[in-house]
Parts: structure tokens; sequence; C-alpha cells
């Protein structure tokens, strides 16, 4: 195990279930290759586990189905989610080659037969409303998150995206989208007090019928 990565956190088991050596071995990957490949900054491997691993795997519950993961990166959190639901069939869809590239590396060598890497931006998908639930991390503001996501999410089926601290001013100045693509329930959930040292934020939405 690299020299830096933190000890494995008591919750990490909790969480993986059964899948808790494909996850040690994703997060031993990223942090071994992931600042080389310009995947995750400098400071980001001391804190793996717990600011990224683990805060991408408490989601789990809310998937199922297909599911697509809109600016997968290096993986988080959708490769996190593909190892701890096995259950649900993955897209993650990625623009830039070489994290395409680092995603495929990881499907192959983790054995996961549950997910599809493609290479595009997510206002480029063109197989309609397929997706039972599509989720973001870290990836822009709502207001210009929507317009790329809502589009893939069959009616009925749920955004769940993994926010920050201002996830409330994110939906005030995202109202005129949450208008136009009709979302209903629209909520902020926080999860992993408790399990986790800092809990996560979720927004989730129903794509309108």
């Amino acid at each position: 195990m690299p020299e830096q990565l933190e000890s494995e956190p008591a919750a990490a088991a909790d969480l993986f279930g059964d899948q808790i050596e494909r996850a040690r071995r994703f997060t031993s990957n990223l942090a071994t290759h992931g600042e080389e490949r310009g995947l995750i900054g400098p400071l980001e491997v001391p804190r793996l586990w717990t600011r990224h691993i683990l805060n991408s795997a408490i989601a789990a519950p809310y998937f199922h189905g297909r599911a697509a993961d809109v600016g997968s990166g290096a993986g988080l959190p959708g490769l996190v989610l593909a190892i701890a639901r096995p259950d649900v069939e993955w897209t993650l869809i990625e623009p830039m080659e070489r994290r395409t590239a680092w995603l495929s590396e990881q499907v192959d060598d983790l054995g996961l037969t549950n997910v599809t890497v493609a290479r595009m931006r997510g206002e480029e998908w063109t197989d309609g409303r397929v997706f039972d639930v599509a989720t973001a991390r870290a990836v822009s503001a709502l207001r210009t998150l929507l317009p790329f996501t809502a589009p893939l999410v069959r009616p009925g089926g749920r955004l769940v995206f993994l926010k920050g601290a201002n996830v409330g001013a994110e939906i005030e100045s995202a109202a005129k989208a949450i208008r136009k693509f009709g979302l209903e329930d629209v909520s902020v959930e926080v999860i992993g007090e408790g399990v986790l040292g800092e809990p996560t934020r979720v927004f989730v939405a129903t794509l309108g019928r």
C-alpha cells in the first residue's frame, strides 16, 4: 500500500461489504498513480479514503437500474459506486482521453462487468432518456449541470448530485433551469452523519413525468 495513503477507515468495510477488496485495490491504484496522471491533486492521497472514496460510496443506496456518472474524471463517484453497487448498470461519461483511458484500465483491472465508459460530454449523449439515475460530483454548479444531465434521465427518474456546503445557493441560482426541466421533489439530504468525519450533501430531484 502506498506509504502516504491514510489507514482504511472502519466504515469502509461496512459501506462496501463483500466488494471491499475491489474498493481497496481501486483506492491503492488511485493513490499510486492518481497524481502523476493528473487525476487528483498532490494533497488528496493522505485523505483519499475519507474525502473521496467514502464520500462517494455513502450515496450508494440512491441508485438502481441504469445509472450515469457525468464528468466521471478519476471515477469519483461513478467507479466507486459501481464497486459498491454491482447490481446497477453504470455508464461513466467523461470527455478527456487520459481520464477515459484510466477508467477503462480500472474497469479491466477490477474485473467490473457492470460498467461502460463513454468518451464524450454529457450534452453529446444521443441515446435519449435511458437512465434511471444520473449523478455528478464536483463537476459544476447546478445551473450549468442540469442542462446536460436532466435530458439523460427517464421521466420519473432521479438526479442525485454530490454537492458542497453552498448547495442551497446553487439551487436558488438554478431556479430557472429547475423549472425548465420539470424537476420535482427537489431536496438536499445530508448523509453519513456518525459514519463519515464530514457528512455528504446530496441534491436530489425527480424528473417530471
